[in-house]
C-alpha cells in the first residue's frame, strides 16, 4: 500500500489493499491492547443505543418513517466512536478475513481475534448496561426510556431465529460496507459522512445487530430483574408481560443466530466479494 501523501478519497482498489494491510496489523495485536480496544467498541455502540433508545420515546407522534430515521442517526454515534475514535468491533472486524484470504494471516489468528473482538465487545456492552442501570438514566421522562427499553428487548428476544439470521445478514452488509467506504477517507469529516447512511438504514430497516443488541436486551433484563417495581408498572400500563424477555429467548431467538447472520453478510456480501474482485491473483498457467 502506498504511504505517499495525498487528499483524493482512496479508489476501490486502493481500499482493498488497505483492507489487507490493516486486517494484518489488527491480528498481530497484542492481546491486552485489542482487547481493551474491543472494550471500547462495545461501549461505544452501546452509547448509540442508549441515544438510539432515548430519541425512539414519543416517536408514535411521528410519522414512521421519519422517527425511524431519526433513530437510526443518532445510533451512529457508535460506530462514528468506533471508526474515529479507535476500536476494535466485532462486526466490522469481518473484513480481517480479506487478509485471511490472502493467506497473510492464518485460520487460527483470525478466529481468535474474531473471538477477543466479541468477548470485549460484550464485556463493554454489558458494562454500559451496568451504568445506565445504576444511573437511573431509564427512569427518564416519567419512565417512558425504561418502557421504551424493555419494549425493544422484549421484540429483539422474541424473535423468530431464522428472520433474526437473515437480519443479521443485512445489517452487517451495510456495517461493513459502512467500515469498508471509511478506508476511502482522507478526514475525519469524510469517515462520518459515509457511515451515515449505512448505518442509519440498518437500524431505521430494523435489521439485527449482534453487538448492539448485547445492549438491547441486557438492559431489558436488567430492568425486569432488579427492579419489580418499573416492571409492573409497565405491565399494568400496556399489558405486555414481558413473555420473551428471558437470557435463553436472549441468546437462541436473538444473539446466536443474530452474529451468525453478521458473520455471512461481512464476509461473504463484502469482504468476499471485494477480495475476489480486487485482490485474488489469477491461476498462473
Amino acid at each position: 500500500m502506498s504511504t505517499e501523501p495525498g487528499y483524493d478519497a482512496l479508489l476501490p482498489p486502493e481500499m482493498a489493499r488497505k483492507a489487507e494491510y490493516l486486517g494484518v496489523r489488527k491480528a498481530e495485536t497484542p492481546f491486552l491492547k485489542f482487547f481493551g480496544l474491543s472494550i471500547l467498541a462495545g461501549a461505544f455502540i452501546s452509547l448509540g443505543a442508549v441515544f438510539a433508545t432515548t430519541t425512539a420515546v414519543g416517536g408514535s407522534a411521528l410519522p414512521y418513517g421519519v422517527n425511524r430515521l431519526l433513530i437510526g442517526l443518532v445510533f451512529c454515534l457508535g460506530l462514528i466512536m468506533v471508526i474515529i475514535g479507535g476500536a476494535e468491533l466485532f462486526t466490522g472486524n469481518n473484513l480481517i478475513v480479506m487478509a485471511w484470504a490472502s493467506k497473510k494471516i492464518g485460520t487460527a489468528t483470525l478466529l481468535k481475534s474474531w473471538a477477543i473482538a466479541y468477548l470485549g465487545n460484550f464485556v463493554g456492552a454489558i458494562g454500559t448496561v451496568l451504568l445506565v442501570f445504576l444511573s437511573g438514566q431509564y427512569h427518564g421522562a416519567n419512565g417512558e426510556i425504561g418502557n421504551t427499553a424493555l419494549s425493544i428487548a422484549n421484540t429483539k428476544a422474541g424473535l423468530d431465529p431464522i428472520n433474526a439470521f437473515f437480519m443479521g445478514i443485512l445489517c452487517n452488509a451495510l456495517v461493513c460496507l459502512a467500515v469498508w467506504m471509511s478506508f476511502s477517507a482522507r478526514t475525519a469529516i469524510d469517515k462520518i459522512a459515509v457511515i451515515l447512511f449505512p448505518i442509519s438504514g440498518f437500524v431505521a430497516m430494523g435489521f439485527e445487530h449482534s453487538i448492539a443488541n448485547m445492549y438491547f436486551i441486557p438492559i431489558g433484563l436488567f430492568i425486569k430483574w432488579f427492579d419489580p417495581t418499573f416492571t409492573n408498572a409497565f405491565v399494568e400500563k400496556t399489558g405486555n408481560n414481558l413473555s420473551a424477555l428471558s437470557t435463553s429467548d436472549f441468546l437462541i431467538n436473538n444473539l446466536i443466530p443474530v452474529t451468525l447472520g453478521n458473520i455471512v453478510g461481512g464476509v461473504v456480501f463484502v469482504a468476499a466479494i471485494y477480495w475476489v474482485i480486487f485482490l485474488r491473483q489469477p491461476k498462473e498457467e
